[in-house]
């Protein structure tokens, strides 16, 4: 049977393998997580809202806001809709993907996707 110390060891053996395993992404990437968490410090600091609010508010610390804040990609997305939730943006997450205009042309071309060559064709 385990006991309190053995699941705090194996939650921070966990939490060690999962810190030295590091996303890794394009810079284009990077940079528009940059862009989206300066854009949600902006929005904070327009509507006058503490660091301390915004981390009580969603539930996260404030170390946690932060990184959101500087666009960490090791946030999950939850917090992410959280602060914006915290902030009053949380349907600005519908926006996301919102507009496929090459989707929309693709199926307006009824492109077959996904489709394999029979079998014995070369």
């Amino acid at each position: 049977m385990f006991n309190n110390l053995d699941i705090f060891n194996n939650q921070s053996y966990t939490m060690n393998i999962m810190a030295q395993k590091k996303l890794t992404l394009l810079p284009s990437v990077e940079r528009r997580l940059e862009q989206m968490g300066e854009q949600i410090k902006l929005a904070r600091l327009r509507r006058r809202i503490s660091v301390q609010l915004v981390a009580e508010r969603a539930n996260i610390s404030r170390s946690t806001l932060w990184a959101i804040e500087k666009g960490s990609p090791s946030v999950s997305m939850g917090a992410y809709a959280q602060v914006l939730l915290a902030i009053g943006l949380v349907d600005d997450l519908l926006l996301v993907a919102k507009d496929d205009v090459l989707g929309r042309k693709l199926q307006d071309l009824d492109l077959p996707v996904g489709k394999r060559a029979p079998k014995g064709e070369a």
